[in-house]
């Protein structure tokens, strides 16, 4: 079934959600407000689908698309690879410190001065989520001769199988040295590292996370982080990042303060949301979402739906 095409550079939002109103399907990204106030506009209009090019469907109000007669799908499983290979690549970056290094070769300074790094075998990794990705990375660190600790609601076999233990989150925080996270955004993980659980980790810790932001009290984090009693933070995501990345802001000054203090920590490693940014994942996006827009408007059963 052929579609017809329209790109649109402004993000969905309270203040786009009547220009979307004019088409049937909308598709929106993670960082798209697809809220109660958006889901009203657009079922005033034509729109009837709104189909997410994103596994996560935390920026949508469920039970208001169902009251609006909105559809919802989303692409669950694009490349789990993608991001797991993000993941050990801010890990091993971080403790190697490359892009240090990396900054002061092309200075010409070949000083080793502060660059001395860490190995990462030997050292205990903890692993928050055991889905899809959580098991890739889980596959790939296991390569690395660490011990691997997991939590989870429930246990994935595949993990079991690598010598994963599991354990309870207050055990896998306690004695991880590096701990990644891995699990979707609910009400019950906003904020799963906050003040008090960062208190309970190693002092030599490293927090990963290239899940979603909003999983780390990121204020809680910078003191940590600035008073020593965590060694660092590489993230992918930040809980307020709709209003920074996928944006050029260089020739701005960024107005959150809490994005600008985390910029001048020497412990921290950022990147801008494109762990899932691969030739492969971007095609398995692509395809899937047209997929979905083609069952639904067959009228058939869409595997992937949430609304």
């Amino acid at each position: 079934m052929a579609h017809e095409l329209v790109f649109l550079e402004a993000r969905l939002s309270p203040q786009t959600a009547s220009i979307g109103a004019t088409y049937p399907v909308v598709c929106a990204f993670v960082n798209d407000r697809v809220d109660a106030d958006v889901l009203a506009t657009l079922a005033a209009g034509r729109t009837r689908f709104v189909a997410l090019r994103s596994a996560g469907f935390n920026n949508v109000d469920v039970e208001a698309a169902r009251r609006c007669g909105i559809a919802v799908a989303r692409v669950p499983g694009y490349s789990p690879y993608a991001v797991a290979e993000h993941t050990l690549a801010l890990i091993l970056t971080f403790e190697r410190k490359i892009h240090r290094a990396l900054n002061r070769v092309r200075e010409g300074n070949f000083s080793l001065e502060g660059l001395l790094g860490t190995e990462l075998h030997g050292s205990t990794v903890g692993i928050v989520g055991t889905g899809k990705i959580g098991a890739t990375v889980a596959r790939v660190l296991s390569g690395f001769g660490v011990t691997l600790l997991a939590t989870d609601v429930a246990q994935n076999p595949d993990c079991v199988a690598l010598g994963v233990r599991y354990v309870s989150l207050e055990e896998l925080l306690r004695t991880s040295d590096v701990v990644t996270l891995h699990c979707p955004l609910v009400p019950e993980t906003r904020h799963l590292l906050d003040a008090g659980r960062i208190a309970t980790m190693r002092p030599n810790a490293l927090v990963v996370n290239t899940s979603r932001g909003a999983l780390i009290d990121t204020a809680a984090i910078v003191e940590a982080l600035k008073t020593g009693r965590l060694r660092g933070l590489a993230i992918d995501v930040y809980e307020e990042e709709d209003r920074l990345f996928f944006e050029d802001h260089s020739a701005d000054i960024v107005q959150d303060d809490t994005f600008a203090r985390l910029l001048t920590l020497p412990n921290v490693l950022i990147t801008g949301h494109q762990a899932f940014f691969t030739e492969q994942a971007l095609r398995e996006i692509a395809t899937t979402t047209l997929e979905n827009i083609t069952l639904f408007e067959r009228g058939a059963a869409i595997p992937n739906r949430v609304a």
